[in-house]
């Protein structure tokens, strides 16, 4: 039996790389030749400057360090790092032992500004990111296009795709994304992700604006965390909005419901730390129509015209226009709902994520 310590952020919070690191832990634990043991790092303060420094997280990192000697005994570390500086440098402790004592280390980064970050430091704190980041025994990035965030510390042959997953909850019978596809003609937006600027929010609001300026028949739902700094001014546009309902933080089957009360997932993201979000997968599985932008890992498991339109970044204007289309071409836009839950259901299940898992950390 192999001894294997995860550490990096576990719900709640739950983003895409929590949520990814929950699954790992749960379904390894089920084969009976792996032994799971963790350290949680999830930081309980929801902040949209992810990788940013503050003392109050340096103090809630620091004391995380005290839970470094589960490294002794583990056969196997596995670590899913922040992308800057600091969320590379917070896990120096736990990359420093697992090397000094010949741990396997495996590090999974979860985004697309590794690599960009690197490129941009300079002087000693270039030389201890390269210097944490090389001490991977195996480095796993989230599709083809991202193997850029790991190719400057590790050889290329020790660089793996893993591709993200839909948990087996979500997935509806075939009979009830038949008779959602069967009523798909008024747009249904929904919105599931952490309510970020980066993350297009204000984008798809302004966008909901201009067709309740113009009439158009449409619904809409929004799912997230709210940022602080951002919370009036989103509060602001719910009160604008007649159509729009704002259902707050949704998981289990609260998710499920949202996902197939809705016919169009946007995503209209520009978030520089994005990789592959797992919510346009989800969005798949529950028989969506993806309008999102070509961004990061998103062209890796999206194809326009085939799971549904590429948007523009930062662009109202096109966004409802691109909404309003979807109204109109509701036949042609329903076999895209089908083939997206077809495809998910063949590609995106945890069994698919869990096997890959473990041929990389075996290989």
């Amino acid at each position: 039996m192999k001894n294997v310590l995860i550490i990096g952020p576990i719900p709640e919070p739950t983003t895409g790389v929590s949520l990814a690191n929950k699954v790992v832990l749960e379904n390894l634990s089920k084969n009976a030749e792996y032994n799971l043991d963790s350290i949680n790092t999830s930081y309980n303060k929801f902040d949209e400057d992810l990788g940013a420094f503050s003392l109050s997280k340096f103090i809630f990192f620091l004391k995380l360090n005290f839970f470094a000697y589960k490294i002794f005994k583990a056969d196997i570390v596995y670590i899913t790092p922040g992308q800057t500086f600091f969320g590379v440098v917070k896990y120096a402790v736990f990359i420093i032992l697992s090397t000094v004592f010949g741990k396997d280390l495996i590090t999974h980064i979860h985004g697309n500004h590794a690599g960009k970050e690197y490129s941009l430091l300079k002087g000693l704190k270039k030389r201890i990111f390269k210097l944490l980041l090389s001490k991977t025994s195996k480095g796993i990035v989230l599709s083809e296009s991202l193997t850029g965030n790991m190719s400057p510390f590790i050889e290329r042959k020790d660089i793996y795709v893993l591709y993200n997953f839909v948990e087996d909850y979500l997935f509806p019978a075939k009979e009830e994304i038949d008779q959602k596809i069967k009523l798909a003609k008024k747009p249904k937006v929904v919105f599931l992700s952490n309510l970020m600027q980066e993350k297009g929010i204000f984008d798809l609001l302004e966008a909901l604006i201009l067709l309740e300026a113009e009439g158009f028949d449409y619904e809409a739902k929004i799912a997230g965390n709210i940022d602080a700094k951002h919370k009036q001014r989103v509060e602001d546009y719910f009160k604008k909005l007649k159509n729009v309902q704002y259902v707050g933080l949704v998981s289990g089957q609260e998710k499920k419901d949202l996902l197939l009360w809705g016919n169009v997932f946007v995503l209209p993201t520009f978030y520089k730390m994005e990789g592959q979000p797992i919510s346009i997968l989800e969005a798949m599985a529950t028989g969506n129509l993806i309008l999102t932008t070509k961004h990061a890992g998103i062209p890796d498991i999206f194809t326009e015209n085939t799971n549904g339109f590429f948007v523009k970044k930062q662009d109202a204007i096109g966004l409802a226009e691109t909404i309003k289309a979807t109204g109109l071409n509701y036949l042609a836009c329903n076999k895209m709902r089908k083939h997206n839950f077809l495809y998910a259901s063949k590609n995106y299940k945890v069994n698919n994520f869990i096997n890959n898992f473990v041929r990389i950390i075996e290989s």
